[in-house]
């Protein structure tokens, strides 16, 4: 497995851990703006996997 292949997997570690920090932030009873900014974080990371995993894919196909 490439580094850039591997790369990829880092952004679904970072989405399931901010997942994990808003659920724990809303158990908390914290404010909605914290818990809002962490799933956010956890939205973009997911987004940038599939952004990697398509431009991943399509560079090996040309090679």
């Amino acid at each position: 497995m490439s580094y850039l292949k591997l790369i990829q997997y880092i952004y679904l570690i970072f989405a399931g851990f901010f997942i994990y920090d808003a659920f724990r932030k809303y158990q908390e009873g914290k404010e909605l703006n914290d818990i809002l900014l962490s799933l956010t974080i956890a939205i973009v990371a997911v987004g940038m996997f599939f952004f990697r995993r398509h431009f991943h894919n399509k560079y090996q196909k040309k090679q």
